[in-house]
């Protein structure tokens, strides 16, 4: 008989602390709103950032176009060679990368166009001289 009196004491102090573990412990509706504006705030400073770290194709090195998707050596250099690019969608007009290559990077690269006006202005004087 003492053992079933142990027994229905320990389960029932074992539910007790169950359910008073719950009871201290209420979720608070007060935090969450404050992890949503959180995240909504978080939302602009991923897209800027990652505008800030997309590669103008106008101005990188072989290198660093080396290390995108889908190009190596060989279409860096092509694509170094053809330079300006007036909109990186020249990539595929001009032939420089099949389109499901450019479908893989075009998030990550942009072909700034203040580069491109440079480089073609001067462009003309070395072909004159």
């Amino acid at each position: 008989m003492k053992r079933i009196f142990a027994f229905l004491v320990a389960a029932l102090t074992a539910t007790g602390l169950a359910f008073a573990q719950k009871a201290e412990t209420p979720k608070s509706t007060a935090a969450a709103p404050a992890k949503t504006e959180a995240k909504k705030d978080a939302a602009p400073m991923k897209s800027e950032a990652k505008k800030a770290e997309l590669m103008d194709i106008n101005t990188a090195s072989e290198k660093e176009l080396a290390t995108l998707k889908g190009i190596g050596d060989v279409r860096a250099k092509a694509i170094v060679k053809h330079r300006p690019y007036k909109g990186k969608d020249e990539l595929v007009q001009k032939k420089i990368i099949p389109e499901n290559v450019y479908n893989d990077i075009k998030d990550q690269i942009i072909a700034k166009q203040d580069m491109a006006k440079a480089d073609m202005k001067k462009e003309p004087a070395k072909k004159k001289s």
